[in-house]
């Protein structure tokens, strides 16, 4: 079932249940309020008659018209005594007319049916001083009220059937401009997935809802990340073929070599040997390098924890020393210095940072540690070659190179600093570079200390 079909319903059914609470509610409050004002009506009519004198000393209950000046064309009105029989009447209507008579020596009001004649009575003593001589009754058929009750009934019962057509046709107009969005979406995206075309909605001018302006607004954004993406994966699939062709020509040009003259040759099959074994090494690197980088793409790559950067710093520097022959000084304002991250990414990007200033200079490395409100910062400085101002925008781009020294002489394969920008980012912190030519560089990490 549709979502339009489905709010349309669920807002019939809540109206058409309202509808019968308040139609149910209004029929028997007017019911209440009607049979109390013909009581107020009927109480009145008994009053005034008791002030009679002829009802007051009892003796005069026998006049024929006594009754006639208070009788009403819808009433019966008669008095009875003790034994059940009555002495004085007047009506006309025969339903009231055939009532039994029936004494009560109190006061007493109430509600017969007859048929579907619904008839109101009120019965009084008549006193003879402090003697009950006989009974006044009053019997009101309240038909005129059940026909105004009809009527009601009926007018309740259009107005509701009108809220309720309006209400279907409103509620599917309203939903009809509530899902048009949505339908606009399932048709741009059974269009893309037949054309294969990324498309963005056309935001409409006359939309007044927000919440859908948003959600057109939030589909368009995707379809933009989604072209990044798409362009991005494009771009990098690009780039890894052309990185992966030179080493493999020249894997194959080797061997072509070795097969037309390595078997008689000694220092063309040395040279070819030793030129396949560089560019797989180069090969084996990059292909590394690549499949760390597509998972680093994942969102749960991390395993977060509280660790001692200080600790990791330290240790990851006498391990650079000793293989590399060159001096890691590492300076920390304080002993130990905790944050919330992946010990080994923050350990692997660090290598990146430290492995780059290595090729790239020749004097020692400088690693500063700090914290100050909650934020760790880290500094990696070398004195070398440095990189020219508009060149780093561009250094943590997939493949990319700075010209001149930095270069596949230095075997990178352009994809560290594309890594390392990615841990910077799953951990939400900051990365800065700052370089002049033939200076240096140093390169600024900042993360949140705690989670």
């Amino acid at each position: 079932m549709t979502l339009r079909k489905r709010f349309t319903l669920f807002t019939i059914f809540w109206l058409i249940f309202i509808l019968i609470l308040f139609n149910i509610f209004v029929y028997f409050y007017v019911i209440k309020i009607t049979t109390e004002s013909e009581q107020r009506v009927i109480g009145n009519k008994v009053n005034l008659m008791l002030e009679n004198p002829k009802i007051q000393d009892g003796k005069g209950i026998y006049d024929p018209d006594l009754l006639s000046e208070y009788y009403n064309v819808n009433e019966m009105i008669r008095i009875i005594r003790p034994d059940n029989k009555i002495v004085n009447i007047t009506g006309s209507d025969p339903v009231l007319l055939n009532l039994p008579a029936s004494f009560q020596g109190h006061h007493d009001t109430g509600m017969i049916k007859k048929g579907s004649e619904r008839i109101m009575y009120m019965r009084v003593p008549i006193y003879d001083g402090p003697n009950v001589v006989a009974m006044l009754e009053i019997n009101r058929v309240l038909n005129e009220l059940d026909d105004y009750l009809q009527i009601l009934v009926a007018a309740l019962s259009v107005t509701s059937a009108g809220a309720i057509l309006f209400a279907i046709f409103g509620t599917y107009w309203f939903t009809s401009r509530l899902t048009s969005p949505m339908q606009q979406m399932i048709n741009t995206m059974r269009e893309i997935d037949r054309s294969g075309k990324l498309r963005k909605i056309e935001p409409s001018s006359h939309e007044e809802s927000a919440e859908l302006q948003q959600l057109v607004r939030a589909f368009n954004q995707m379809i933009d990340r989604l072209d990044r993406t798409f362009a991005r994966q494009k771009q990098f699939v690009a780039d890894a073929s052309h990185e992966l062709k030179t080493p493999l020509t020249v894997i194959s040009s080797y061997a072509g070599m070795l097969k037309r003259w390595g078997r008689d040759d000694a220092s063309v099959r040395d040279e070819a040997i030793e030129a396949i074994d560089k560019e797989a090494s180069r090969l084996q690197t990059l292909t590394k390098s690549m499949l760390m980088l597509a998972e680093a793409e994942q969102e749960d790559w991390l395993n977060q924890e509280m660790f001692d950067v200080v600790l990791v710093v330290e240790e990851l520097s006498v391990m650079l020393q000793t293989t590399f022959q060159r001096p890691i000084r590492v300076k920390a304002l304080s002993r130990s210095i905790r944050m919330y991250g992946d010990k080994d990414k923050i350990q692997q990007l660090l290598v990146i940072l430290l492995d780059n200033a290595i090729k790239y200079s020749k004097d020692p490395i400088d690693v500063s540690l700090s914290v100050a409100k909650n934020i760790v910062k880290i500094e990696v400085k070398d004195k070398g070659i440095g990189i020219p101002e508009n060149e780093i925008p561009h250094m943590f781009e997939r493949f990319y190179r700075v010209d001149g020294a930095r270069s596949r002489a230095t075997g990178g394969a352009g994809l560290g600093l594309s890594i390392a920008k990615r841990i910077v980012d799953l951990h939400e912190g900051k990365i800065d570079v700052f370089s002049l030519p033939d200076l240096g560089t140093t390169i600024t990490l900042q993360f949140k200390q705690r989670k």
